[in-house]
Parts: C-alpha cells; sequence; structure tokens
C-alpha cells in the first residue's frame, strides 16, 4: 500500500512537470494492465520475447512480471529518469520482482533508438501517443510493427473518445494534429486489429486495443 501510494505520488509530480511524455494525472488501473497482458497470459510454454514501452511507475509491468518464465527476454525502454529509478528499485526489492530481474533489462531511451537484435512475441505500450506531433506518431507505431515477430501481438490504449471530442472542439494546427493521428491510428487497427477492450475501471476510462501482425509479414 505505501509503495503504490509513493508511486502515485511520482507519477502525479511528473504529470505536472512532463505532461506531453507523462499524458495521464494517475498510473494505470489494474483493470487495464490486466487487459493490456491478456494475450500474454495466453502464452505457450516456448521461451518467449516481451517488450514494454513506457512502463512508467509499472502497473502494467506488475502484470508482465508474474507472466515470465525462465528463458524469457523482458524489455522495457522508459525516457524518463524518475521512472527508471522506481523501476529498478523494484526489481532490486520487490521479492516477486526480484525473480524475473536476470531476464529483464530496462533502456532509457526514445522507443525510436531502441535496435535490439531480436524481434518481440508481444510489445505493449503505455506511451500518451494523443499528447505528440502527427509525425512522431507515424514513426512511433511504425517502429512497434518493425519491433514486432511475424504472429507477434501489439497492445496498447488510449483514452476513450478523446480523438473523436478533440476534432470537434479544436481548430487550426490542432485539428489538423489531431485529426492525422486519429488517421495513422485507424488505419493500423483496420489493418491488424484482433480485439478491443473497454476499460471503465480507469481514470480516465480506456479502450486497448490489440493487434497481430500476419504470420507471414
Amino acid at each position: 500500500m505505501l509503495r503504490s501510494l509513493k508511486n502515485q505520488v511520482a507519477f502525479f509530480r511528473q504529470f505536472r512537470q512532463r505532461f506531453e511524455t507523462t499524458g495521464s494525472i494517475a498510473p494505470s488501473s489494474r483493470f487495464l494492465a490486466k487487459s493490456m497482458t491478456r494475450f500474454l497470459a495466453k502464452r505457450g510454454s516456448e521461451s518467449i520475447r516481451v517488450l514494454e514501452i513506457g512502463p512508467g511507475t509499472g502497473p502494467v509491468t506488475e502484470k508482465i512480471v508474474p507472466a515470465l518464465c525462465a528463458g524469457d527476454v523482458f524489455d522495457m525502454v522508459e525516457l524518463n529518469e524518475s521512472f527508471v529509478e522506481i523501476l529498478e528499485d523494484r526489481f532490486k526489492n520487490d521479492a516477486t520482482w526480484t525473480a524475473a530481474a536476470s531476464m529483464a533489462k530496462i533502456h532509457q531511451l526514445p522507443i525510436q533508438e531502441f535496435h535490439p537484435e531480436q524481434k518481440y512475441d508481444f510489445v505493449i505500450s503505455g506511451l500518451p501517443l494523443n499528447n505528440f506531433p502527427a509525425e512522431l506518431v507515424a514513426e512511433i507505431t511504425s517502429k512497434y510493427f518493425q519491433l514486432l515477430k511475424p504472429g507477434g501481438v501489439l497492445s496498447y490504449f488510449e483514452y476513450m473518445y478523446v480523438r473523436p471530442i478533440r476534432k470537434v472542439v479544436t481548430r487550426g494546427v490542432e485539428k489538423t494534429r489531431i485529426t492525422r493521428i486519429d488517421d495513422i491510428m485507424k488505419g493500423h487497427c483496420d489493418s491488424y486489429r484482433i480485439a478491443r477492450d473497454n476499460i471503465w475501471l480507469n481514470i480516465p476510462p480506456a479502450w486497448v486495443q490489440h493487434l497481430q501482425l500476419s504470420e507471414d509479414a
């Protein structure tokens, strides 16, 4: 309970200082985290590679860690140094997390600059894409698919109705930006989406989108 409160305080502090990359006033709820990892939870017995992008204080990581088995690879890409420190502390001092420490690695850099040697079975992203320039969203989402193995699953969330509302109430450059992001994300969903979850018990409520590359991609 104390750790959870500290993480919420740390998250809110980063929200105030870096809204454009934090994106929310509170960490993801356990309900959203469960949805983000539901395809990972159905994994088979073979070793897998998992990438989490923008783990923040670790609410989704909390669900990923117990799903890992010996021989798996778990990489995290987090730009915020305060969140990196929190994650590192969990892997050192949290009994559940330390069991996965040998297969986990945190990379502090933009996802566009991350160049692993192999692709991933699961890519799970918590990045607040609606806050970014449209060109950056196009670059980041293209990177998602570059990092996925054929047959791999990408899971990410977006707050409900944000883009539709912004498209109506904004004007000028901001309307152009949000419309372009909407077009980009709709294009990906139309091509690859296999499921969408409605998560009402989250602040704010969210959709979790699950996309999958074809086996022959």
